[in-house]
């Protein structure tokens, strides 16, 4: 079984950091990514991502300073740099040795730079939603810069498992970059949502954190098979049989 959620806008590269690490294994992608991009101008830059003058600065300097190797001078594991909803709910920080092994195997970070993260994969500072329309060598946007090599990646940590399963807790912009019919596993997607009068609906800063509890509920109690998610039950969510189906599997409260 593994975990995919998104990546973050939001990055800590200030606090101390854990030891042990390993480098993306889509570096050499990433490189000709920050080739294309540091060709843009600042200006550019706020333009394609429709970001302020000073966010397209701050990441304009980020590409310039992109540089390899990645070590932890230079750079900082992806499951303690990324903060905001969804890492709200990962208890991270206090993470000991079995709960990064765990986390190493089983989860995985969606991102328009690196591809496919591993927890402790080290990451230098940027921001390139999935979402965004750059011009590549490969194509008019990510999802064709990408293509197959997320999947193919993931279909290889799959390889060899006897539970072949994707928990998808990722955002859509950044799922869309898998490609379900080549993936070597049930993909089973779980969704939250809350009971407004009587209407079940998702809000979007309560799923996120929703997401990221689910998370550090299946590293922290070491799961392995699907059916064991549906006892999760924090902050009053609960399995709701009557709004799931195969593929998707909803988790409620109110």
């Amino acid at each position: 079984m593994i975990i995919v959620i998104s990546p973050s806008k939001t990055l800590d590269f200030a606090n101390k950091q854990y030891q042990s690490h390993t480098i993306p294994r889509q570096l050499e992608q990433s490189q000709t990514l920050i080739d294309t991009v540091e060709q843009l101008s600042p200006e550019a830059l706020s333009n394609l991502m429709k970001i302020s003058d000073k966010l397209s600065q701050l990441n304009w300097q980020r590409y310039k300073d992109f540089t390899t190797p990645f070590a932890l001078n230079n750079a900082k594991q992806a499951l303690l740099a990324f903060k905001g909803d969804v890492y709200g709910g990962i208890d991270s920080d206090n993470y000991n040795d079995d709960d990064f092994n765990f986390a190493q195997q089983h989860l995985r970070i969606l991102s328009g730079l690196y591809g496919a993260l591993r927890p402790l994969d080290l990451i230098q500072p940027y921001r390139l939603e999935m979402g965004t329309r750059l011009q590549n060598p490969q194509g008019k946007n990510l999802y064709e810069f990408w293509d197959k090599q997320v999947t193919e990646l993931l279909n290889q940590d799959f390889d060899g498992r006897e539970t072949p399963v994707l928990i998808n807790l990722a955002s859509n912009e950044y799922f869309k970059v898998i490609k379900p019919k080549l993936l070597n596993a049930r993909i089973l997607t779980l969704a939250f949502k809350e009971n407004k009068s009587g209407t079940y609906k998702t809000i979007g800063i309560h799923a996120k954190r929703a997401r990221g509890l689910m998370t550090n509920f299946i590293i922290k109690n070491r799961l392995t098979e699907a059916e064991q998610v549906k006892g999760f039950d924090l902050e009053q969510y609960a399995f709701n049989e009557a709004l799931s189906s195969e593929k998707e599997w909803v988790f409620s409260r109110g």
